[in-house]
């Protein structure tokens, strides 16, 4: 059985997730926020927070899905489709 989110509580995750494993400033985390640009984040670190979003779903984001995510709207974006 899938799990459900909101938004609110899938943003709130991912907040949560580049806070304390990525180390990034919870003021700088909105969703017009760019993972790599503005939030520093590299490819290393976007494998990470892949891995992280497939333990929080329990489903798994295709790679070519994770190489369009730019914001963190497409993160949350994303997990919603996943989800589905």
């Amino acid at each position: 059985m899938s799990k459900t989110f909101t938004r609110e509580e899938i943003l709130n995750k991912i907040t949560e997730f580049l806070v304390e494993d990525f180390e990034i400033d919870g003021e700088l985390i909105k969703p017009e926020a760019n993972l790599f640009e503005d939030l520093e984040l590299d490819s290393i670190d976007a494998v990470d927070l892949a891995v992280k979003l497939q333990y929080f779903t329990d489903k798994k984001i295709a790679p070519e899905n994770f190489k369009k995510i730019r914001t963190v709207n497409d993160v949350v974006n994303a997990i919603e489709e996943l989800l589905k």
